[in-house]
């Protein structure tokens, strides 16, 4: 028994909820992703519950908490509670909630994998970049249950992705444009926009 309690904080995007334990869930620093129960299994069994409720969209699991996606018709005020509750008891069973952290190139689980196999071309300005973003950015991402990952760097532009309750959220656009990108031409010159990648 592990005893954990579990609260529910709303996120600015208006169809994810993070759900808190008092307690490390997962014992990694690199957020997973399922969109897909198919991409939960073997990896994640809370996951792969979690999308039995015929209005989850997606699982986003961190270092001490769960966000889950809804679908868009359905009111948080009905389902939170038994999310929360569910979540409660499974955690109260188990350590980690993550068995298999999913690997790279695996036929379904790409997309919860947070560096894929693409062809990019490293650049001198990589490590600034990730720097910048884990000091200042990640921290604050992780507070609204979301992830940032960095991407590549080309001619000016940066390239990241958004997870978890960042992904799809309406006011993600405006941080990245007027928080993100502020922040990095101000650190580096070489930056001129930051562009969000979708998944």
């Amino acid at each position: 028994m592990y005893p954990t309690t579990v609260y529910a904080e709303l996120t600015p995007n208006p169809n994810t909820m993070k759900f808190v334990a008092d307690r490390v869930i997962f014992n990694s620093n690199d957020p997973v992703e399922f969109k897909t129960a198919q991409e939960a299994m073997g990896h994640s069994e809370l996951a792969a519950q979690l999308f039995s409720f015929p209005f989850v969209g997606g699982v986003f699991i961190a270092n001490n908490f769960v966000t889950v996606t809804k679908s868009q018709e359905l009111n948080w005020d009905l389902i939170t509670f038994e999310l929360r509750e569910f979540i409660r008891e499974r955690l109260v069973n188990t350590e980690f909630v993550v068995e298999k952290i999913p690997e790279i190139g695996s036929d379904n689980q790409e997309k919860t994998t947070v560096k894929k196999e693409r062809n990019i071309e490293p650049s001198e300005y990589d490590n600034a970049i990730r720097a910048i973003l884990t000091e200042y950015v990640k921290p604050a991402v992780e507070q609204d249950g979301g992830a940032i990952d960095f991407v590549s760097f080309k001619e000016g532009t940066v390239t990241v992705e958004l997870r978890g309750s960042c992904s799809g959220c309406p006011s993600s656009t405006v941080t990245l444009k007027n928080g993100i990108e502020r922040l990095l031409m101000d650190e580096l010159p070489a930056v001129k926009e930051v562009v969000a990648e979708s998944v």
